[in-house]
C-alpha cells in the first residue's frame, strides 16, 4: 500500500493528472509547473539529506520553501515574476493535497499564506517603423534560411504574437485568399490559456508565407529552423537578439 504522506504519489497525480485532465492547461504551462519541481526537489534533497522519492509532504516546510525562494533570486538570478510564478506552482500543488486530503489542510493553508512579492511593472518599448524595416532589412538573404527568418519577423510584426504563439502556429490555422485582391488572409493565434485570436494578415506576409508551407502537411508548424525541426522561442529570441544587432548601426544618428 502506498503511504499517503509520501510526496512523490500526490506530486505524479498532480502533474500528470490533474493539470492536464482536470485543468486542461495548455502545455507550456504545465511545463513549468513542471520546471518548478524540477529545480525544488533537488534543492529539498541538499536541505534535508534525503533521497527524493522519500520525500513526504511534511518535508516541504515554509522555511524550505523560503529559502527555495530566496535561493532562486540570489543564486539563479531570477527576476520577482519568476520567483512568484514559482510559488504559484507550489501554492496550486498545496491546494490539491488539502482538497484531496484533509490531514494536510494545516500545512496546506501554511503553504498557500506565503505572500506574493510585488513586483515592478516594466514599460513596454516599441520600434519605429524605420528601426522595423531596418530589422526586417536585415533579414534578408538569398538562402532559405534567410527566406524563413524574413518570414517570422515579418508574421511577428503583422500579429504581434509573442514567441511561443508563433513557435505554435501550425499551417492549418491559416486562412489563405483564393484571389488575393478580393480575399482577406488570416490565421488563428494560441495564447495564453488556450485562447484563441484571429489575426489578418498583410498581402506582403503571405506572400513570403506560401513557399514556406506549400507541400507540407497541415498539422506541420509553419516555422522551422536550420534543422528543419519546429523553431522554438528560444530560437525566436535568438534570432531576433542576432538579428537586431545587425540592424542597429543602420538605426545610429550619422555623425
Amino acid at each position: 500500500m502506498i503511504n499517503p504522506m509520501l510526496m512523490s504519489p500526490w506530486l505524479r497525480r498532480f502533474l500528470l493528472e490533474h493539470l492536464t485532465e482536470m485543468r486542461n492547461l495548455s502545455l507550456n504551462t504545465q511545463h513549468s509547473y513542471r520546471d518548478t519541481f524540477r529545480l525544488l526537489l533537488p534543492f529539498l534533497a541538499r536541505l534535508t539529506k534525503k533521497s527524493m522519492d522519500q520525500f513526504v509532504i511534511d518535508d516541504l516546510s515554509v522555511d524550505r520553501i523560503k529559502a527555495f525562494l530566496a535561493d532562486l533570486e540570489q543564486s539563479r538570478h531570477c527576476a520577482i515574476s519568476t520567483r512568484n510564478q514559482r510559488l504559484a506552482s507550489i501554492r496550486s500543488f498545496a491546494r490539491f493535497v488539502g482538497q484531496s486530503s484533509p490531514e494536510h489542510l494545516l500545512w496546506c493553508s501554511q503553504i498557500r499564506a506565503l505572500p506574493f512579492k510585488k513586483a515592478p511593472h516594466s514599460i513596454i518599448t516599441y520600434l519605429e517603423k524605420a528601426e522595423m524595416d531596418a530589422l526586417l532589412d536585415t533579414a534578408l538573404g538569398a538562402t532559405l534560411q534567410h527566406h524563413r527568418e524574413h518570414a517570422l519577423l515579418l508574421f511577428l510584426y503583422n500579429t504581434g504574437a509573442r514567441a511561443d504563439e508563433a513557435a505554435q502556429v501550425t499551417i492549418n490555422d491559416l486562412t489563405l485568399a483564393h484571389v488575393p485582391k478580393r480575399d482577406y488572409s488570416s490565421v488563428i493565434i494560441r495564447g495564453k490559456g488556450n485562447k484563441r485570436r484571429c489575426c489578418p494578415l498583410w498581402p506582403q506576409t503571405v506572400r513570403e508565407i506560401i513557399p514556406l508551407v506549400h507541400g507540407r502537411a497541415p498539422t506541420e508548424h509553419i516555422f522551422l529552423n536550420r534543422c528543419g525541426q519546429p523553431i522554438t522561442r528560444f530560437g525566436i529570441h535568438t534570432l531576433v537578439e542576432r538579428t537586431a544587432l545587425k540592424a542597429r548601426p543602420k538605426c545610429l544618428p550619422s555623425n
